[in-house]
């Protein structure tokens, strides 16, 4: 089981508890430190004291005065109302991001939220109860006030989660455990909903996503290497070091790792002086897509173990301070470079499948990959969607985060559309994902010209793991289920 904190957990252990279904265990420590700051907004509300967000209206609304009897009630109508997500929902495994990233945040014993709340979000997680939360309809500020609201109905009771690939009522859950629904105290539902567990769950399963790609890519490549007799020189050690950054080092030692031992790539000289860049600046490419995915670790690890709501409880209750830490900012620039980084990762490959296909350029093999150039189209139009794919990409790498529209009567007048950028990438991923799978089928099939049995050991593994779900191109076909077949492929963990 992954204990959790409030200040230790890593990507690692959420790639465990996403793909691995690991269960949590709340830690000791962390328990007790919820249990001081809920004697502090017990004590707040007992002595009518002021306090945003505890015995006051929310947004414009704070400086109207709640009376003790209706704080309960407060709570249930702030969910209720901000409750306004559209559209898809998001997936089931970033729903389950967004549990346990609320649950992480809440144990750092600054929310003020009772334990029994917490425990009950721990056995959503050890339980696969998830919330349906619709994927539009947060600005990244003030929390992801929308996508939060969903997920904090399924707490009270209302709301749907997922159940088979379908839809369920969250109380038929409830009776099915048999357990009641939580009834929300003072506090406790602005500390469930301000937030940007959404951008983040999004950005974490984006980032996993992303991370496997990237490795991905450079077997692929290597492969397209090898159809199109690539010059390995373009990888010497030497190089690399001379320009001094170390995700471009570990790139080029990378694919001479794959093309060890082959037989179809050659020297500088042999066959001709130099490559193409997208052949021969493949580490410094790919080596800068891979410093974005570490700019984009180091600020999810922080977001992950971040206290993110407003107010926060402070020295016992003695100080309780509104500030702005639900602001999605840092991770909104994170999401849009992250953005970037895959895109380009696309755009390259996608350059690789035009040499592959264009006679003039494939060094000698048949046009677009045919078998009967002419009488069959071969991979022509597989080009097509690749273009077609990095344009899209093109368009959704555009950065959301410039973006900013007022709101709540102009109280929260500056807000990250985080959230957006993140839903962004995760398409932009997707799609650079099918490119690379159109990659890896013309560069199976080129190979095949070549002769496979010349390959390096490396990447004549990948093919063969390859034809046990697509065969290379022999005579046209419909290729669109190919594509979606490696895609999937590519995504498995």
């Amino acid at each position: 089981m992954i204990e959790l904190t409030g200040y230790t957990l890593t990507l690692e252990q959420m790639e465990l508890i996403l793909y691995k279904g690991k269960k949590v265990v709340l830690n000791a420590d962390a328990l007790e430190r919820v249990k001081k700051s809920r004697e502090a907004v017990n004590r707040i509300v007992e002595n009518d004291k002021t306090v945003y967000g505890i015995n006051t209206g929310f947004g414009k609304f704070s400086d109207v005065k709640i009376d003790e009897k209706d704080t309960k009630a407060l709570q249930l109508h702030l969910i209720r109302s901000h409750a306004c997500g559209v559209g898809e929902p998001f997936t089931e495994r970033v729903s389950r991001a967004m549990v346990v990233l609320r649950l992480n945040a809440l144990l750092k014993g600054f929310s003020g939220i009772r334990v029994e709340v917490l425990e009950r979000f721990a056995f959503m997680v050890n339980n696969g109860i998830h919330p349906v939360i619709p994927q539009q309809g947060s600005l990244g500020a003030s929390g992801d006030l929308a996508p939060l609201s969903h997920l904090a109905l399924v707490l009270v009771g209302e709301g749907y989660v997922w159940r088979d690939g379908g839809h369920i009522p969250a109380k038929q859950v409830w009776e099915e455990f048999g357990l009641e629904p939580i009834v929300l105290e003072a506090k406790e539902g602005l500390a469930l909903i301000n937030g940007t567990q959404a951008m983040t769950a999004q950005g974490v399963v984006n980032y996993l996503e992303a991370e496997k790609l990237a490795y991905d890519s450079e077997w692929i490549a290597a492969m397209t290497m090898e159809a199109l007799h690539g010059i390995t020189d373009a990888f010497h050690p030497a190089i690399h070091e001379a320009r001094g950054y170390k995700e471009q080092e570990d790139v080029a030692f990378r694919m001479l790792n794959w093309l060890e031992d082959s037989q179809l790539t050659t020297k500088q000289g042999e066959m001709r002086v130099q490559d193409a860049y997208s052949i021969r600046c493949i580490p410094q490419v790919h080596g800068a897509s891979w410093q974005v995915l570490s700019y984009v670790k180091e600020k999810l690890e922080i977001e992950l173990n971040a206290a993110t709501d407003n107010p926060l409880i402070f020295e016992d209750g003695e100080v309780v301070v509104s500030g702005g830490n639900f602001h999605g900012q840092p991770i909104a620039f994170a999401m849009d470079f992250l953005k970037i980084g895959i895109a380009e990762l696309a755009n390259i490959s996608e350059r690789r499948i035009e040499r592959l296909v264009n006679p003039q350029l494939n060094e000698g093999l048949p046009p677009f990959l045919s078998s009967q150039p002419g009488l069959q189209s071969g991979a022509m139009i597989l080009q097509y969607s690749a273009a077609s794919l990095v344009s899209e990409n093109k368009t959704l790498a555009h950065p959301a985060s410039v973006d900013s529209i007022p709101s709540s009567g102009n109280q929260e007048d500056h807000v990250s559309m985080g959230t957006i950028g993140a839903r962004h990438a995760q398409q932009i991923i997707a799609n650079a994902r099918k490119v690379l799978a159109i990659e890896a089928l013309c560069a199976m099939t080129g190979c095949k010209f070549r002769g496979t049995e010349k390959m390096a050991p490396k990447t004549r593994e990948q093919l063969e793991g390859l034809r046990q779900i697509v065969k290379p191109i022999e005579e046209d076909r419909i290729f669109g289920p190919d594509i979606e077949r490696i895609a999937d492929y590519l995504n498995k963990k």
